[in-house]
This record gives C-alpha cells, structure tokens and sequence, in this order.
C-alpha cells in the first residue's frame, strides 16, 4: 500500500506507523513530505499500517528534513511588506505556508518521539499531519498563482525551536506547542483575514478559513492530551502550564484574543478568565 507513496517503494517506507512519521520528518523536500503525509493518512484509515506504542525509536541529525529554501533567519530579520502591494501579500501567504510546513514537521514529531500513549494519541497527530500537508498545499498553490513559490522569501524557525526545547517531555510539548505557539494562530488568523480580503484576494481569504477552522481542532487534540497527562501523573493543569511556561520561556500571550474559539478549542473557563482580563 505504501508503495503508492511518492518516490517511495514498500522498502523505504516502513509499514509501522511510527517509523513511518519518523521517515517523512526526515524528507527535505516540502511538496514530497506533503503528499507522502496525506498518503500516510489514507494508509493508515485503510488498515496498511501497523502501530507500536511501545518502540524506543532514534532520530538523527538530519530532522526535521527541511528544503535548502527558504534562507532561515532570525525572527526580526524576516522582512516587513505592506499588505498593500501584490508582493507583500505574496509574503505574508509565503509566511503561513512555512508555518504550515513546520505544523507538518511537529506532528510528526509528536507521533515518533513519544512512546507509552494510547493508540488514539497517535492517529489524532496524524489527522493533525495530513490536515497541515492539506493546508501547506492550498497555499503553495496561492503563491504559485502569484507568480511565486515556496522558498522565494526569508522565514523563521520559531516554532521549530519551541519543540526541540520540549523534546525530552510530552507534558512539556503540549503544553507549549498545540496550546502556546499553534494557539497564537486562533488568535491571528481573523484580523489577518479581514485584511486579505479587505485587500481583494478572496482565493486567500477562503484559504484562512479552512485553515481556522482545522486549527480550533488541531488546539483542541493539544489540550486533551495536555489534559491527559497532567491527569496521568496527578497535576492540576492550569498550576503545571504556568510552571512550564516559565521553566521553558514561553512566549507572553498578548491580545487581543480570539475567545470562541479558544473555546472551541478546549481552553477552560478559568483560562479564558484570565485571557479576558489581559485586554
């Protein structure tokens, strides 16, 4: 089954669902890593894969394989461009495809670096995975039809960073990824795409909005872990977040917040609370 994966043979790409994720974290190229994700997904909904929970895996030097462009910089070197210009709004739809290729590589890193979890833990990351691919595509094909392609413009690895820094704890991951750095996303995401269509790029604004409404899903899978493992190991979860936001530099949310859809998301009510007086 595997074998109707790009480039790939029933070989290279192993049938546990595990390695397999580790496989496609390590593919450099970003449409490959995409369509062999998404293909991941149907193998896995059509019975081809087998999943052990258990496995000790190893990565490498090498992950999250990533294309030679676009040149990484640090955040405050990503340059600035008015929405008001073609090539401007071509960036800002070039910065969500690369925060859409990075989602593709934390998935995957949440299904093989952590044993030990329920089989549901699993196929919710790789739902996960190939809804970011899903994204990641629509807006390839955005630039592509502004006459640009992924890897023309500069762009940051900030989310990526917040990752290797939780690599050693799951608790610590969820905690910081799906319901921090992601979370931000809820937030951003409507005045970003008021502006888009304020500016007359429709096929973009339509994009945002599948984008939104899978990512409320995607905060929702990350806080019923969170809350899973804070429930595991016997911690009171708004307490152990404050702690690991600390210990681990979180990012200070700033408003304004997007509250129904943190909502939706699965924030609870003292969260939401305490959201609504920092406005």
């Amino acid at each position: 089954m595997l074998s109707l994966l790009p480039g790939s043979s029933v070989s290279s790409v192993p049938l546990e669902l595990r390695q397999a994720a580790l496989h496609w974290l390590g593919v450099p190229e970003a449409a490959a890593k995409s369509a062999g994700v998404m293909a991941l997904q149907r193998a896995w909904q059509e019975g081809g894969l087998s999943l052990d929970v258990e496995a000790g895996l190893t990565g490498n030097e090498l992950i999250p394989g990533h294309p030679l462009r676009p040149e990484l910089v640090s955040p405050t070197a990503v340059p600035r461009r008015s929405m008001r210009t073609e090539e401007g709004r071509a960036a800002m739809i070039h910065a969500l495809a690369h925060i859409e290729f990075n989602a593709i590589n934390l998935a995957l890193d949440a299904i093989w670096r952590f044993p030990g979890m329920p089989r549901d833990y699993y196929a919710d990351w790789l739902q996960v995975a190939a809804e970011e691919a899903k994204h990641f595509d629509l807006l390839a094909g955005n630039l592509r039809s502004k006459g640009h392609a992924y890897g023309d413009f500069s762009a940051h690895n900030s989310l990526w960073d917040m990752a290797e820094k939780t690599s050693g704890d799951i608790l610590a991951r969820m905690a910081l990824v799906p319901r921090t750095m992601e979370a931000r996303g809820l937030d951003a995401t409507p005045p970003l795409r008021a502006k888009i269509a304020h500016a007359g790029d429709a096929a973009a604004a339509e994009i945002l909005d599948i984008i939104l409404a899978d990512e409320i899903g995607h905060v929702l899978i990350g806080n019923r872990w969170y809350k899973w493992v804070c429930e595991q190991r016997g911690l009171e979860p708004d307490a152990t977040y404050a702690e690991l936001a600390a210990t681990f530099r979180a990012p200070q949310l700033r408003g304004p917040f997007n509250l129904e859809a943190r909502k939706a998301a699965g924030f609870s009510e003292s969260e939401l609370a305490a959201l609504s007086a920092k406005k």
